[in-house]
């Protein structure tokens, strides 16, 4: 008989459980100084589809040459692209990059606005990197799901959704916005390391609280 969930508890387990492992990309950027919403965005870009362990020396990489929307737009198409070799899709993210430069310094005096709906208005910007970079950045309260928090979740049965996107709405209708940017902070490296495809429930911390959705194989 599995427990009530306890978001509380299990999250303190958790956070004991991945202190071994690297942060996710942006909070390491973010401690490493990286800190404004601009760089954030960009990080958030460069990582889609992209692991950490390349999107952190790759956004590295970028802001010696450009840590400021200014800076950037005096990089050509193929000088970015080439700054992005090694992510998926450099040549698309190049021009993503440019386009969110150009609308910072066209549109908002050099600095993007801390707002969800005007980030995803932006080509290129979706809910995961607006969420995620408007939460470390700013500290304003935002869920951000990627692949990994999603396959959490939906595998303890916390919720029962089909996409990302379903499960970032689902969580902000069950999880107390104090500890919205805990969601990403704690469950990526959980769902990395821990809650993986095939996961390690005979080490997991919370085994007692996850219904064990899908599972059909485990270490």
């Amino acid at each position: 008989m599995k427990k009530a969930f306890d978001l509380k508890e299990m999250l303190r387990r958790i956070e004991k459980a991945v202190k071994p492992y690297p942060k996710a990309a942006m909070f390491e950027l973010y401690e490493r100084g990286y800190t404004t919403l601009f760089e954030q965005l960009i990080s958030c870009i460069i990582s889609i589809r992209t692991l950490d362990e390349t999107t952190i020396p790759l956004s590295l990489k970028l802001f010696e040459k450009a840590r400021t929307p200014q800076r950037l737009l005096k990089l050509s198409p193929k000088e970015l692209e080439e700054l992005l070799n090694g992510s998926q899709y450099p040549g698309q993210k190049a021009y993503t990059l440019l386009g969110i430069a150009k609308a910072a310094v066209e549109e908002y005096s050099g600095e993007l606005p801390a707002d969800y709906e005007k980030l995803t208005a932006l080509k290129g910007v979706g809910p995961k990197c607006a969420n995620l970079s408007l939460g470390v950045a700013t500290g304003k309260a935002a869920i951000s799901v990627d692949v990994h928090v999603h396959r959490v979740v939906n595998r303890w049965g916390f919720v029962e959704t089909s996409t990302p996107e379903k499960t970032m709405k689902a969580l902000e209708e069950s999880v107390p916005q104090k500890r919205w940017i805990d969601i990403n902070r704690l469950l990526m490296p959980f769902g990395k390391h821990i809650c993986k495809m095939v996961p390690l429930c005979s080490t997991c911390p919370v085994l007692e609280y996850c219904r064990q959705v899908g599972v059909t194989k485990h270490k």
